[in-house]
């Protein structure tokens, strides 16, 4: 689960973190009287969307603006908010339809001397928190990794010992920082694993963390996900998840336990296994085509489940051909069968199915599948059902 950058602040302040004074916003009047409330000239205006490099994206339409906006008086924020709320801003990260902006947060801006990278993420190779940190903040830390790789430091916490002071002055020694900033820095790092490990978090990013013409140390932008395993645990984390950010798939399918990832192709995946699901998706990839989505009904797949997996899938108008990877450990082949068959009919399917089983009573869920009266191919071999969903679609392109 993802939050804005303006609850991620509110949290992260709660647990120490320096945090310039900042006021989310709904309406253009909200926004002039928010620069009026801060006082302090110039502001910066922030889109608030689940995305990053809002400041380099663009609006879609006139004026094409970036959604990270620099003002000097109450007026021109108000006038920025008009051309900002209610808007479709496309990032790197949004694909090209973009996301609506209905909040927007305002701050006075700072005097940065200098900015750095922070976060604090799980390195799953590792089964350790990581804390990376890079001198080179306020772009992207992919572009760093790729062109100057050794501007980035990596710490790996020991699970049994935690974060050692020592360990976060290091960091900050290798970050070229000074005397005092050399605590600040490790009290920052302090509040965020502290956050982190307290709220069940996946990832804390701050990008830019700055150095201010005065030497100290700010938090001028953050990002904030959270495990949903831990949620239960979060009742005020649960309370920030923003729906209006998620896709309405996503929630239906959570809404029957799937797992459910929206992508770009044209072939529809329903497999159960995370692993199988990336083997599904590796070889469709292979056969020259894209999967649609990545789809998990789990081990249980029931009857309600495929059911709504089916109907989920045929909400996307670009998916041209399903294929559906189940391997029948928990559950029977058989059924698995009878449970597709019936969403099959239920939803009035239109498109090719290639169904691959694996697993308790093989044959008897082929022969089911043979027998239904409906576009539907079985297979026994994920290649073969691969090579088989590539055809179906490539010749119902061309009829």
């Amino acid at each position: 689960m993802n939050i804005h950058e303006y609850q991620a602040k509110e949290l992260l302040r709660s647990y120490g973190a320096p945090i310039p004074r900042g006021i989310v916003v709904n309406s253009p009047n909200e926004a002039r009287e928010a620069a009026k409330e801060l006082g302090e000239s110039p502001f910066v205006l922030k889109a608030q969307i689940h995305a990053g490099g809002r400041g380099k994206g663009r609006y879609i339409g006139e004026p094409a603006c970036s959604g990270v906006r620099m003002v000097k008086t109450p007026e021109e924020a108000k006038a920025a908010a008009y051309e900002m709320l209610d808007r479709p801003l496309v990032t790197k990260q949004t694909g090209p339809k973009g996301r609506i902006v209905r909040k927007l947060y305002i701050e006075a801006g700072s005097a940065i001397a200098h900015e750095y990278y922070l976060s604090i993420l799980i390195d799953h190779t590792e089964r350790r928190i990581v804390i990376v940190a890079s001198d080179a903040g306020g772009m992207s830390i992919e572009d760093v990794a790729q062109e100057t790789p050794e501007r980035i430091h990596k710490l790996w916490i020991d699970p049994a010992l935690g974060l050692a002071d020592h360990q976060s002055r290091e960091l900050a020694v290798a970050l070229r920082l000074q005397a005092a900033q050399i605590n600040q820095f490790a009290d920052i790092v302090r509040a965020l694993y502290t956050a982190f490990t307290t709220l069940d978090a996946s990832l804390i990013e701050i990008n830019p963390l700055v150095t201010t013409q005065n030497g100290a140390l700010l938090v001028l932008d953050a990002k904030m996900s959270f495990d949903d395993n831990g949620l239960f645990r979060h009742k005020n984390i649960r309370e920030l998840r923003d729906p209006n950010e998620e896709d309405p798939r996503e929630q239906e399918a959570a809404r029957f336990g799937l797992s459910y990832v929206g992508m770009d192709g044209t072939i529809g995946c329903m497999v159960n296994g995370a692993g199988l699901a990336m083997a599904t998706m590796d070889i469709i990839h292979e056969e020259g085509e894209s999967p649609a989505n990545f789809l998990d009904v789990g081990g249980g797949a029931s009857r309600e489940k495929v059911g709504a997996a089916f109907r989920i899938l045929l909400e996307d108008p670009r998916i041209e051909g399903i294929l559906v990877n189940i391997f029948g450990g928990i559950m029977r082949c058989d059924i698995i069968a009878d449970a597709v068959i019936s969403a099959c009919r239920e939803v009035g399917l239109k498109i090719p199915l290639v169904i691959r089983l694996a697993g308790t009573n093989v044959e008897e869920g082929a022969a089911m599948i043979e027998k239904s009266g409906l576009n539907l191919t079985a297979a026994t071999d994920l290649g073969d059902a691969a090579r088989k969903i590539v055809a179906a679609v490539r010749a119902r392109r061309g009829a």
